[in-house]
């Protein structure tokens, strides 16, 4: 479905969407695909960003293109996954300020993010993961865990998002409902995860349950549960889990978004078109598609016209456009780009706590450590 519309009319579809993009500044090409489709959200990646005061310019250039105010997201959980390394000063992983056993430390480490997101614009953070540290999924989550046992895993996550909560940015629990048995990256396959309902529900769940208003955003993982239900579908394709389980047993409000659909991990069960209509019918508010122009245009040519086609479909849509929209107007202070680009004051200042923090991770950490080695001597 081709068809023109005025930047003053927000489309249902649009609203659904969270899109990348390649460059560093807006360009004809970007600023037309964000005028047609109106979408709810960006992200970006390092590939997006050279600079500070470059990241807030390309913020807020988008932001005009777009009639209602945009969720600007980055993954930003510090360690491996750090998307602003290069302009400000690698912030500590999650398993590192953990390993400090100082809860303070906890919501200072998502207060620092979040401070350094805001300033550049950012006003969502994909983060923190709720995944727990089990050996399955080691070699995968690396240090973006923080434990095996969930109520630690808990303890963290709650200092962390009151920490961006501090910063004025909105937080997300990743990979729902749990990568921490998986054996496979869902960037490239399809994790089975052969796990019973009662062990899931009693740790992998357990962050959820627990901070589900908490939290303003929950991602759904592409990753299977055959032993819950009984095939192979991914989680994000599955009305069981998104809505089933998230949205009624657990009682989540906020939005639900789909991991990238991009990922090798659902596109082994559909292609992009398709898996975006299915996560939408399982419940979801937001579909994300993180690199090519091409797949986000199909993602929502497909979405058009299937809304067209199954009215039952069409109200789904109209329905989670307007659930967005009203999220949006609930936080609209929150998701307005910062006035004024951060100058080469803030940006030191920035780098200079960021710097601060993971000295006083490292300390407390080697301190605990010493104190264990005492303890056992």
């Amino acid at each position: 479905m081709k068809t023109s519309r005025r930047r003053d009319q927000a489309s249902p579809v649009g609203q659904l969407l969270i899109i990348g993009f390649d460059g560093t500044e807006t360009s004809p090409r970007l600023r037309s695909l964000l005028t047609r489709l109106q979408p709810g959200g960006l992200i970006l990646f390092a590939r997006n960003i050279k600079g500070p005061e470059q990241t807030w310019r390309l913020l807020r250039e988008c932001q005009r293109c777009v009639a209602t105010p945009l969720f600007t997201c980055i993954d930003m959980e510090g360690g491996t996954v750090d998307r602003l390394r290069d302009v400000l000063d690698p912030a500590p992983a999650a398993a590192d300020v953990f390993a400090s056993g100082e809860r303070r430390l906890y919501r200072k480490h998502g207060e620092i993010i979040g401070e350094s997101c805001r300033a550049l614009g950012f006003n969502v953070d994909f983060a923190p993961v709720f995944d727990l540290g089990f050996e399955a999924s080691r070699k995968i989550l690396t240090s973006r865990t923080v434990s095996a046992n969930p109520r630690e895993m808990v303890a963290y996550a709650q200092g962390f998002l009151s920490g961006l909560r501090a910063a004025n940015v909105l937080g997300c629990g990743k990979h729902f409902p749990g990568l921490g048995e998986g054996q496979s990256d869902s960037h490239l396959a399809l994790p089975v995860i052969d796990k019973t309902w009662k062990k899931l529900w009693a740790e992998d769940l357990l962050p959820y349950r627990k901070l589900a208003g908490s939290v303003g955003f929950v991602m759904v993982a592409h990753a299977a549960y055959p032993q819950v239900t009984g095939h192979t579908v991914p989680a994000s394709l599955s009305k069981y889990w998104v809505t089933d389980i998230l949205r009624k047993r657990i009682g989540f409000r906020g939005l639900i978004v789909s991991d990238d659909l991009e990922m090798g991990g659902v596109l082994a069960a559909a292609p992009i078109g398709t898996a975006a209509v299915e996560a939408v019918r399982a419940g979801s508010d937001l579909c994300l598609v993180c690199h090519h122009e091409e797949k986000v245009l199909q993602v929502f040519e497909e979405l058009s016209g299937a809304s067209e086609r199954d009215p039952a479909l069409g109200a789904q849509i109209a329905k989670a456009a307007a659930r967005v929209l009203a999220f949006k107007k609930r936080r609209a202070r929150l998701l307005r780009v910062p006035a004024n680009a951060p100058g080469a004051k803030t940006v030191e200042k920035l780098t200079r706590r960021l710097w601060e923090f993971s000295e006083q991770v490292r300390l407390q950490s080697l301190s605990r450590q010493e104190h264990k080695l005492r303890h056992r001597a």
